[in-house]
């Protein structure tokens, strides 16, 4: 570990050179690469210097304690020993961690996709449920949340929706919301008062910026079309939706909730370039995952990740069997519990990786 620090430590310095050059600051990709790079390594740089002065420390007090004789001064080098025991164990843990090789969509914002499953308008009104617990949770933790897409029905359902999430850790906390969420309840217009269970699927994918991801203009056919309304003066007059077909793979995406046709092109583009990376680093993934025999990602969108229990007022994550009973708070956007279980079983399994090799 001590080398690989040493390596970090020169590389370190190697970018703030860098960064100090003329020509660094004349080129924006470059500023913004180096600069992401060096606030990564300056954390692992200031953790091995708090390391390194309390082990020193340690090793003082316990050559101390070994040849002490008075009882007092014997206490309390004792009781330092303890005190910076207890604080090198974590400061290792925390290097650990930082050592492990992070994503490329570590710092990524995310666009998210909502969709209505099993269960009629009761799954778009539960996907509508979600879609308010994402924008509460944006909320709390202060990212901006702007829907790029949606298709609602007249029951206050949501048939599927794209937004995009922007701020620091959104695609890194958000992630692993990927998957089939299933709500179990009594419909409103359930007069028999049965129970019914209905799903809705999120998808979660790392926005990617431009220097991600090279898209060629040939590859991609572009449809204009009529915004969809609810009739009147809301139906769009013009035509500004936009939908983009990616050729070589197949993906299309629709966008029609800005005002103008080149706004809505643009964000058809944010969502298909992050479509594209995704599925890149899935695919990336999935080679790992062949070599290490243990999946490193998301995991499979297919299975039901997560149960909402309306008559219980429980809310289950079957990955990690994670269980609240707090189902509102969870639905009005508490949801760090989940989320913190969640990448804390992400850094457990990252870990027994590293350390298997």
């Amino acid at each position: 570990m001590l080398s690989r620090l040493q390596e970090i430590a020169d590389r370190h310095a190697e970018v703030e050179r860098l960064l100090s050059l003329p020509e660094t600051s004349q080129d924006p990709n470059a500023m913004r690469r180096l600069g992401r790079e060096y606030s990564e390594l300056q954390k692992i740089v200031d953790l091995w210097h708090e390391y390194d002065s309390a082990s020193k420390t340690l090793e003082q007090a316990q050559a101390m304690v070994a040849e002490e004789t008075d009882p007092e001064m014997l206490d309390m080098a004792s009781a330092e020993v303890s005190e910076l025991e207890e604080k090198v164990g974590p400061l290792i843990e925390s290097i650990q961690a930082e050592l492990i090789p992070k994503d490329a969509t570590e710092h990524a914002d995310a666009v998210v996709e909502i969709r209505a499953g099993a269960g009629g308008d009761e799954a778009g009104l539960f996907a509508a449920d979600l879609l308010r617990m994402y924008q509460r949770y944006a909320e709390t933790k202060g990212w901006k949340l702007a829907v790029l897409d949606s298709n609602e029905t007249g029951v206050g359902a949501i048939k599927e929706v794209v937004f995009e999430v922007s701020g620091d850790g959104a695609y890194r906390c958000l992630k692993l919301e990927s998957g089939v969420h299933r709500v179990q309840r009594v419909p409103a217009t359930e007069s028999q008062g049965r129970i019914h269970t209905s799903t809705a699927t999120v998808a979660v994918l790392p926005k990617a910026e431009e220097v991600d991801l090279d898209i060629s203009d040939n590859d991609i056919r572009t449809d204009v079309y009529h915004s969809g309304g609810a009739g009147g003066q809301n139906v769009n007059k013009v035509a500004t939706a936009i939908r983009l077909t990616h050729i070589p793979t197949g993906i299309v995406v629709t966008c029609q909730n800005e005002r103008s046709q080149l706004q809505n092109r643009l964000k058809a583009m944010e969502i298909l370039r992050s479509r594209l990376w995704d599925e890149q680093i899935r695919a990336q993934q999935s080679e790992i995952a062949a070599d290490r025999k243990a999946q490193v990602g998301t995991g499979d969108r297919a299975e039901k990740i997560r149960t909402y229990n309306f008559p219980q007022s429980r809310v289950t994550d079957h990955r990690i069997g994670f269980t609240s009973h707090q189902l509102e708070r969870v639905l009005a956007g508490e949801i760090d519990e989940f989320v913190d279980a969640l990448l804390s079983e992400e850094q457990a399994r990252k870990l027994a990786a590293v350390g298997s090799h």
